[in-house]
């Protein structure tokens, strides 16, 4: 779990219906945590046969363990000797593994810890970051935000299972931390450190040409990028719009902001407007050489820009400057 903002842990106790199981669930870095010997005891299954599927989630590929298996330091009994406790270390996994272990046994207690968990998740965010109650009053909050509902739409209830499927599929690739927000404050947010330079200028003609390579890629319904009017034209123009001889957007990452926003926001097709701008924002950010820093590493997480994707289309309509700054500096030379 290198590279993750620690935050304070709690307990949650998760029962069984049938009040045979009872688990002490750790909640820390917004997921939910056990050991092999509390899978064991959840999936009613020898621990031996936990840590095999375990190792195979890895081995396959399924899964990075260094991304979803920490170390947790706990007291315990030392010894035979009443009173005496030492502190030890000990592998815990999140819960991108324990749904992964429940499917492999073909245990009904997977599926019920995830409604379980999401639940827990679903009220983290709800008393701590009630996004559509209030505006945020600082970036900090936005941040959290972000990281929150990339847990929740993980755990596939934010959105259709179809949609769900789709922008991942569309954006599985693009891996990065979050900590680089870290530095800033809403109040303070400002766009710099952005390219200029701008080898690739966006048409009408060469992202339909896109958007087709992405149904036959990855199918649809009949409805999937089917223009209702005028506006998608209108919306790849607008990043090029000018005043006064100057362009209103003028760096690479401020088109790529504003080409997201736009399209989810005009639901320029019938069907699969959210894929669309996921994908077009990626496809602009890699035509013009900003999709990977120097070090080789993707500049925005897919978790991120699931989240902000969805977060864009349920903004309000004066939120726009701040939704298009949140993403250039999400996104922009800091990001190396």
């Amino acid at each position: 779990m290198k590279g993750m903002e620690q935050r304070k842990s709690s307990i949650e106790i998760y029962r069984s219906p049938e009040g045979n199981i009872e688990l002490n669930v750790k909640l820390e870095n917004d997921t939910v945590w056990l050991t092999q010997s509390q899978m064991a005891e959840l999936f009613g299954r020898d621990r031996t046969v936990i840590s095999r599927h375990v190792n195979n989630c890895f081995k396959e590929g399924e899964l990075d363990k260094s991304l979803v298996c920490a170390k947790f330091a706990h007291t315990k009994k030392y010894g035979r000797h009443d009173g005496f406790e030492q502190v030890v270390e000990t592998e815990y996994y999140n819960l991108d593994v324990i749904i992964s272990v429940g499917y492999r046994v073909k245990s009904i207690n997977g599926t019920r810890f995830r409604q379980w968990a999401n639940s827990i998740l679903k009220q983290y965010i709800i008393k701590g970051y009630a996004i559509n109650q209030k505006r945020l009053d600082n970036y900090n909050e936005l941040k959290e935000v972000v990281r929150l509902m990339s847990r929740a739409i993980t755990l596939q209830d934010q959105v259709s299972e179809g949609e769900y499927n789709g922008l991942f599929n569309v954006i599985s690739d693009y891996v990065y931390a979050l900590d680089t927000l870290d530095k800033y404050d809403y109040q303070t947010l400002l766009i710099d450190k952005t390219t200029q330079a701008e080898p690739f200028h966006a048409t009408y003609e060469n992202a339909m040409e896109a958007i087709n390579a992405l149904k036959e890629k990855f199918g649809g319904s009949k409805w999937f990028a089917n223009e209702k009017d005028d506006s998608f034209k209108s919306s790849i123009g607008q990043i090029y719009q000018t005043f006064g001889g100057e362009e209103l957007y003028a760096s690479v990452e401020e088109k790529a902001a504003m080409l997201l926003y736009l399209v989810v926001k005009n639901h320029s097709f019938s069907d699969g407007n959210k894929r669309i701008a996921a994908m077009l924002f990626l496809w602009f950010m890699e035509k013009n050489g900003i999709l990977y820093a120097e070090n080789r590493h993707k500049r925005i997480a897919d978790n991120t820009l699931v989240a902000l994707t969805l977060m864009i289309a349920e903004s309000r309509t004066e939120e726009k400057d701040v939704m298009v700054k949140v993403v250039v500096n999400l996104i922009n030379k800091d990001n190396q």
